[in-house]
């Protein structure tokens, strides 16, 4: 489906919700490349990496599951601010301090993103927002576009964050300034999503009478609860699986094993992630024709494959084009793992259920990073953790098929 005829379907706040998505994965982006190359430049050895990049990603577990589970019933305008201010706080601590249990404290309660991907509550909101704007047979096409402009910006972000840093140190700045710039880059950005969140309407709310109806404080759930529970499991197996191979790790690992400079990374990355983009955009022509559910496991367990054949590779440039191929199918299981959740849920329970599943992804892409800032250290194991991740994943595709190929959403169940 073309890009005017999905940007047709929405309405003012769609719109919003599309820039938002793409000014905050730019953000997400631009500091991906060099976070862990920031803390090994101000004195972190790689235990201590492995263990920031870790609770970076589960403190914003505890953050998006409060936020998410209430922004149903206190207002998901309201929520999306919370979560922009929380940006700016990790911004600025990260740009301005060196000490390490100050950037620990940020990381926890700051919103930050080691792997270019989402976190924070923002995705569930928005996701939400936009299935309450469009027909459910339409709900995987919006989602795909929405998932192809964050892969871009994502993609120019990690261009620019690697392209300032290396910049600014060919013009003399130490390393570790030039990485703290790109920090404060990443504050401006959360302070411009603030601004831009403040002209959504009401129309992205729950409406009232469905609001009264969802679940208690802890869970935002009722009827959908048991469904959201077997997704959460399964996700938190494959996030913990990608984990392993967060951009930033992969970044630190073409740089130590073929020392590829800050610059060239931002390129690579700027690659990857477009071509994660456009195979995002072609699962939503994929599943009308074989459905959801087969469209995340068939698309996803030759990706992994190809993962764990990346540090077989004797070559820079065999790996890279290895990494690159992969991309080019790794995504696919994003859009219609997003539609899937919207669609199987309570329409007023679905902030909760994509923020639940959410956190169950932190969680387990947030343990990870301190196994392989271990593997990492032992030069031995330099490339176990493309081994891990694409073993792990293969055993979430099979269990996804296994369990949940009989349950149809609602477009699937009017074909059928």
């Amino acid at each position: 489906m073309k890009f005017l005829a999905v940007f047709s379907l929405l309405n003012r706040d769609g719109r919003i919700l599309f820039a938002t998505r793409m000014l905050r994965l730019f953000g997400y982006g631009f500091v991906s490349v060099i976070l862990a190359l920031h803390l090994d430049s101000i004195g972190f050895n790689e235990t201590q990496i492995g263990l920031l990049l870790s609770l970076t990603l589960l403190g914003d577990t505890a953050i998006s599951l409060w936020i998410t589970t209430r922004a149903d019933r206190i207002g998901r305008q309201r929520m999306l601010l919370i979560g922009a201010g929380l940006m700016i706080v990790a911004g600025v601590t990260f740009a301005i301090t060196r000490e390490f249990w100050l950037l620990l404290a940020a990381a926890v309660i700051g919103v930050i993103s080691p792997s270019g991907n989402e976190v924070g509550p923002f995705l569930s909101i928005e996701q939400a927002s936009l299935s309450q704007i469009v027909p459910d047979e339409r709900r995987t096409d919006v989602f795909a576009w929405y998932n192809l402009v964050g892969s871009l910006t994502t993609a120019l972000g990690a261009l620019a964050g690697g392209g300032l840093s290396g910049w600014l140190q060919y013009q003399g700045w130490a390393d570790a300034a030039s990485y703290q710039a790109v920090m404060a880059g990443y504050a401006l950005v959360g302070g411009l999503m603030a601004i831009i969140f403040w002209r959504l309407s009401p129309v992205i709310e729950v409406p009232h009478r469905e609001a009264i109806r969802v679940g208690g404080p802890l869970s935002g759930l009722t009827e959908s609860r048991g469904v959201v529970i077997r997704l959460s499991a399964l996700f938190a197996l494959d996030a913990f699986g990608g984990g392993f191979i967060v951009q930033s790790i992969v970044a630190y690992w073409f740089h130590i094993k073929f020392g590829v400079e800050p610059a060239v990374l931002g390129a690579i990355f700027f690659g990857a992630n477009i071509l994660s983009g456009i195979s995002a955009l072609a699962a939503a022509s994929i599943a009308r024709r074989i459905g959801l559910i087969n469209t995340m496991v068939f698309t996803h367990l030759p990706s992994n494959l190809i993962l764990m054949a990346v540090p077989l590779m004797p070559t820079l440039p065999l790996a890279i084009g290895l990494l690159l191929i992969r991309h080019s199918i790794s995504q696919m299981d994003v859009p219609t793992r997003q539609s899937y959740v919207m669609a199987v849920v309570s329409p007023a329970e679905r902030s909760a259920a994509s923020g639940i599943t959410g956190v169950a992804r932190t969680i387990g892409a947030g343990v990870s990073p301190l196994f392989t800032g271990m593997l990492l250290a032992s030069p031995a194991l330099l490339s176990a953790p493309f081994l891990v991740a694409g073993g792990i994943k293969v055993v979430y595709d099979l269990l996804v098929l296994r369990a949940f190929s009989a349950v149809k959403p609602p477009e699937e169940q009017k074909q059928a």
